[in-house]
């Protein structure tokens, strides 16, 4: 093809450049993926459980209406978890993916040189939307024995901070904020921050003391819910999660969205989903089950692990018993999600998974497992 006389290809050199924010944000790092049939898959927290009919038949349904553009404002759905929740559907705001919602949330109330507070390790999402908005991440190191550090948290607050995230059960080490600690700890929060309490695995949680977000909620209305159907529901590959908050925040949410960024199949499958709440409850309790069982025989061999709450384990440990875990689990065919510095998280899955993970962990030495 002839080019403008005079122009050289060769020597453009320059390039438009990226936000420094942008150059210098990690890449998020996916769970790894199964390549063979009869690999376990336990590096992503997904069900394992095949869709259920009534939500696949959903999803065909709504797939004779891809030639047109969703709801934009998923009025359907939201009216549906607004019945479920007990709020009104003004305070429903969906989007792709609880990880979806919480950039929202971060674009509609951070700028730059504002602060977000969170515990760590903790999904490792967090710090990438906080950079990405051009805010500052707060990290707040958990205790010894894997929990929120509520009183550190409280004690990082400046006249900068303007979201705390709370996740509970804590993704990756499973465990929850009790209710007494929660409902203290947002008593002693300025009314002029926003505490996103991330639930992405709400539905696995079986503690006496979970908290009652919905009733902390109601009484403290700077607190947003964030929820997902990835997990328990099974539409990780779908990306539609929701958040409840006060009806003027949620609107703000929703204008921080982009355009109709939940398809017409994710919004009906998740519809048909609430509707399948006591199947999705029966598969939750085989997971509980499983974890019931896990558990202790872990513990049996020596390995100090938390009372998770979620549909996975995690095995705090260094680098070297890491990389040594990741590559028995590796050659036995079973992917789990490894975190440089802290540990190896282990999704749960049926029975005959979960017994490889045992044959793999129960012949390695628990001596360098440390607390």
């Amino acid at each position: 093809m002839d080019t403008f006389p005079g122009f050289n290809p060769s020597r453009v050199t320059g390039l438009p450049s990226l936000r420094p924010e942008i150059a210098s944000l990690p890449a998020y790092v996916p769970g790894t993926r199964a390549e063979e049939d009869d690999t376990a898959a336990l590096a992503s927290n997904e069900s394992h459980f095949n869709p259920l009919p009534s939500v696949l038949h959903s999803v065909f349904s709504a797939g004779s209406t891809i030639n047109r553009y969703p709801d934009a404002a998923s009025s359907s759905l939201r009216d549906k978890l607004a019945e479920q929740l007990g709020t009104t559907s003004k305070e429903v705001t969906v989007g792709p993916g609880s990880l979806g919602v919480l950039n929202q949330i971060i674009t509609a109330f951070c700028r730059p040189g504002d602060e977000v507070i969170f515990p760590w390790r903790s999904f490792e999402a967090y710090p990438l939307v906080v950079h990405l908005a051009g805010a500052s991440s707060i990290p707040v190191p958990l205790r010894p024995d894997e929990g929120h550090d509520l009183e550190s948290m409280l004690a990082a607050i400046t006249d900068k901070t303007r979201v705390i995230i709370i996740c509970t059960p804590n993704n990756p080490t499973g465990v929850p904020v009790p209710h007494a600690e929660l409902e203290d700890f947002l008593g002693r929060v300025r009314s002029d921050i926003l505490v996103v309490v991330d639930e992405a695995y709400v539905e696995y949680a079986t503690a006496v003391d979970t908290p009652d977000t919905l009733a902390l909620y109601q009484r403290h209305p700077n607190v947003c819910l964030l929820r997902t159907f990835s997990k328990a529901y099974g539409l990780a590959g779908l990306r539609i999660g929701y958040a409840v908050a006060a009806a003027e925040i949620s609107e703000g949410l929703r204008k921080a969205a982009l355009p109709f960024s939940v398809s017409a199949v994710a919004q009906q499958a998740a519809f048909a989903s609430l509707d399948a709440r006591s199947e999705m409850r029966a598969r939750v309790q085989a997971v509980v089950s499983e974890r019931e069982r896990i558990l202790p025989a872990l513990r049996a061999a020596g390995f100090n692990i938390p009372d998770s709450q979620g549909n996975f384990l995690w095995l705090r440990c260094t680098d070297e018993k890491r990389e040594e875990l990741l590559s028995a689990f590796g050659a036995a065919g079973i992917l789990v999600r490894g975190y440089a510095r802290d540990g190896i998280r282990i999704t749960l899955a049926d029975a005959k998974a979960n017994d490889r993970v045992l044959t793999i962990l129960t012949k390695q030495e628990s001596s360098q497992i440390r607390n």
